[in-house]
């Protein structure tokens, strides 16, 4: 899934954008280009969710020295996405939005709740972060290479579809509206090659749907959904399998 071009690098304004930190012309031109930037898109909805998260955290207020690390932190953490080449680190419009990036983030870090939640954010937070983003934004990519791939089959059976392809050894799996497991289990995924089972995916523990991108895939004739202990097992409890597809 790749970023749509603009010019500069309007990509950087995605974090100043979530925080509400845009003058109304830069606000307008990141909300046209997002439209059409799925990653942007999800990178404003990630961050806007982890922002409304920490406001409703009753975390402790930070000590002056703590302020000074998370302001410290905030200016060396760049935003998620590309860099054009030509950009220098330092000048220009694309320095300058993640400078205000980066402050605002600072800002709603050591400001927000407005004295009702009073909540600091130390650097291992911000580094933690910043890797989850990362994550995502590379699962999300590897998972629309799968579904616009040459190859890639669909098959669709009750609550579970598997698009495969074999070119990438690499299938997506999409659970919705499974019954609910209760707290203590999860749905665990399994490759079948002749009978023999082995682990490929795993929900959260009373998770009832999700997107799961399984690897490992070659010679695989079914997937299995069995519903297991919290933490999944090494191989399907007897009785267990809630669902079976045959692979096309």
């Amino acid at each position: 899934m790749a970023r749509n071009s603009g010019a500069g690098d309007i990509h950087a304004l995605a974090g100043a954008y979530a925080l509400d930190a845009l003058d109304d012309l830069e606000r307008a031109t990141f909300a046209r280009h997002a439209a059409e930037c799925e990653v942007c898109a999800l990178e404003v909805a990630e961050l806007q969710e982890t922002v409304g998260r920490m406001a409703q955290s009753n975390w402790s207020v930070p000590p002056p020295r703590l302020r000074a690390a998370v302001l410290a932190e905030a200016a060396r953490t760049r935003q998620v996405g590309n860099r054009r080449s030509d950009d220098g680190p330092g000048t220009g419009a694309a320095a300058r939005w993640r400078r205000r990036t980066a402050m605002a983030v600072a800002a709603g870090i050591l400001a927000a709740g407005g004295g009702v939640a009073t909540w600091a954010l130390t650097q291992q937070q911000v580094r933690d972060e910043h890797a989850r983003v990362v994550a995502e934004q590379e699962r999300s990519r590897r998972i629309s290479e799968v579904l616009s791939a040459p190859d890639a089959r669909l098959t669709r059976q009750g609550n579970v579809t598997v698009v495969m392809s074999a070119s990438r050894d690499t299938g997506v799996v999409v659970l919705d509206d499974l019954s609910d497991p209760g707290p203590t289990q999860a749905y665990e995924l399994w490759a079948g090659r002749g009978g023999q089972m082995s682990k490929v995916g795993l929900l959260g523990p009373g998770e009832r749907a999700g997107t799961v991108l399984v690897t490992d895939m070659a010679g695989a004739d079914t997937l299995g959904v069995s519903k297991e202990p919290a933490g999944g097992s090494q191989r399907p409890t007897e009785g267990s399998i809630v669902a079976l597809v045959t692979l096309a």
